[in-house]
């Protein structure tokens, strides 16, 4: 068995783009991964091939052998789009290789733990703010123009078995309303202060939140790089009244995250833009997270599956960042069966009806909890007379 080709695959998603490796080899076997291109990795297409175009004529089930010898290529400029790269080879050979076996990808981690994993109904009204014109035509959902918006998405979630939601930090007190993001450059960005309105309309937000969902659903919000060390202090002080399941933050300061984890009872959750068990490591040496947060995509679910561990060791848990579409939802299942500290399991709902359509089997969820897939490899291939029906279009602008 041989690499014979490497093709990279998008399709409209709405406000993003879904995309896809697809490996096949000599014998006519196919490998699947979806990797992410819109947020923070442009050019990514571009670097899975070039270092795709090395591996042709490799037998790809030696999977390590060939990941240790792209990041000998990518010595010199490790991490970021590099190891995306690398991770979607892998997240595609890894599919290979338990189709060649006949066995689902959780067998080669050892086998799966647990047969049902619990979810959160992630980015919960803030596609419905941001795009507030269009996201009905997308995904059919009402838009969020207000408070009282907000507790009724609060009362679906529940209303379909979700036992938590995440939700980022959404701002009424502007015309329109908008979600507060100047990390990921919005207003206010470089500086990302804090000042008493957003403190406020977070905390309006929340008790909407809870008031719509009710005591039964688990509150989880994400602060993304919005903020500096300062502010991180006085938002998660500010919410601790709320029971949060946690507060997200991303930073790339392990002393300055231990400081904000130590300045308040509300858990935090972290790690989500970090790349390889080194990067992880001095975040688990300096205690500065409650919940560990991997990526599979940008990781690779071997490299995940040994961050997970790691994690382990320092009695921490973990929770995959998921935000893609079903085959990204599938990898990362397969991770969280077969780890010991599975926390939770993110997963987008809000999204395009064509997504179900996109792959031959969809993830079952009964009451708020992923099935873990059955079959062989992820468990699912993608329909690329789909992917074609609906051709990639520019990234849409944020409402911020």
């Amino acid at each position: 068995m041989r690499i014979a080709k490497i093709e990279d695959l998008h399709c409209n998603a709405g406000w993003r783009d879904f995309s896809f490796l697809k490996i096949t080899t000599d014998d006519g076997l196919v490998g699947w991964s979806e990797f992410m291109e819109n947020f923070g990795a442009e050019g990514l297409s571009t670097v899975i091939g070039r270092l795709g175009e090395r591996l042709i004529g490799m037998d790809p089930r030696p999977i390590e052998k060939i990941t240790a010898f792209l990041h000998g290529l990518t010595r010199q400029t490790p991490y970021g789009i590099n190891q995306q790269a690398i991770a979607a080879i892998e997240n595609a050979l890894v599919d290979i290789k338990a189709k060649s076996l006949g066995i689902p990808v959780y067998e080669l981690l050892g086998g799966p733990i647990r047969d049902r994993l619990r979810l959160y109904w992630s980015h919960c009204g803030t596609w419905r703010v941001s795009f507030a014109d269009r996201i009905k035509e997308w995904t059919g959902y009402e838009p969020i123009r207000s408070l009282a918006d907000v507790e009724r998405a609060g009362a679906e979630v529940a209303e379909r078995g979700f036992k938590g939601l995440k939700t980022n930090i959404m701002r009424f007190d502007l015309d329109p309303p908008a979600i507060h993001m100047p990390g990921f450059t919005g207003a206010g960005s470089p500086e990302n202060n804090i000042d008493r309105p957003i403190v406020d309309a977070l905390r309006a937000e929340m008790a909407a939140f809870r008031r719509g969902a009710g005591p039964g659903v688990g509150l989880h919000v994400d602060l993304n790089f919005n903020f500096r060390t300062e502010g991180y202090i006085r938002l998660v002080q500010a919410l601790e009244e709320f029971d949060l399941v946690w507060a997200e933050i991303d930073s790339y300061d392990p002393d300055a995250l231990a400081t904000i984890r130590r300045s308040s009872r509300t858990p935090v959750a972290s790690c989500e833009s970090l790349y390889g068990r080194r990067q992880f490591r001095p975040y688990l040496e300096k205690q500065a997270v409650d919940v560990a947060i991997i990526d599979v995509a940008w990781n690779g679910i071997l490299e995940s599956y040994k961050i997970a561990a790691m994690c382990d060791a320092y009695e921490v848990n973990v929770a995959p960042h998921n935000f893609n579409g079903h085959i990204g939802t599938l990898m990362s299942a397969h991770l969280c069966a077969a780890i010991p500290n599975f926390r939770v399991m993110e997963i987008d709902i809000e999204d395009v009806p064509w997504k179900d359509d996109l792959v031959t089997v969809v993830p079952r969820i009964e009451q708020g909890e992923l099935l873990i897939p059955t079959g062989i490899g992820w468990g699912a291939e993608v329909n690329e007379d789909v992917i074609r029906a609906h051709p990639p279009l520019r990234p849409v602008k944020w409402r911020q």
